[in-house]
């Protein structure tokens, strides 16, 4: 299971297939929005799109600002990771957490973990169908 530390990085890779929204445990953001709110959506797609708005490197920046089709992609994402209860804002609950240079964490919850947590004993067996699939062994937690 993966931990992501960056919205913008961990939604790219989900869009362009590198990770799969199945092997994603959570995903830890700095940046604080609601997906299902157009105008909160349409200020992250341009910040994150355009080069000049925030930063000055675009995450997103070879996907074209205008394209509704290319938006939508990345929106439905985050809707997705919101919807699996899979998107944590800290922002949200007044914490400000630090930026770190990796976008992604390789995690295994002990058993007793996957006990007393129902949603990450289901990441954990819809990890295992994904992983079966792809022919890859997966240890249990111990």
């Amino acid at each position: 299971m993966l931990v992501g530390l960056s919205f913008s990085c961990c939604i790219l890779d989900i869009v362009e297939g590198r990770v799969d929204i199945n092997n994603v445990l959570v995903v830890v953001s700095r940046t604080d929005i609601d997906p299902l709110i157009d105008d909160e959506w349409d200020n992250v797609w341009a910040g994150y799109v355009n080069r000049s708005i925030w930063s000055a490197t675009s995450e997103w920046g070879n996907y074209d600002v205008d394209n509704v089709e290319h938006k939508q992609k990345f929106r439905t994402v985050a809707i997705d990771l919101v919807a699996r209860g899979k998107l944590h804002q800290p922002r949200k609950f007044g914490v400000m957490p630090v930026q770190i240079d990796k976008h992604w964490l390789e995690t295994c919850l002990p058993i007793s973990e996957l006990d007393c947590n129902p949603a990450a004993k289901e990441a954990w067996d819809r990890f295992q169908i994904v992983a079966g699939l792809s022919g890859i062994a997966v240890n249990p937690p111990t």
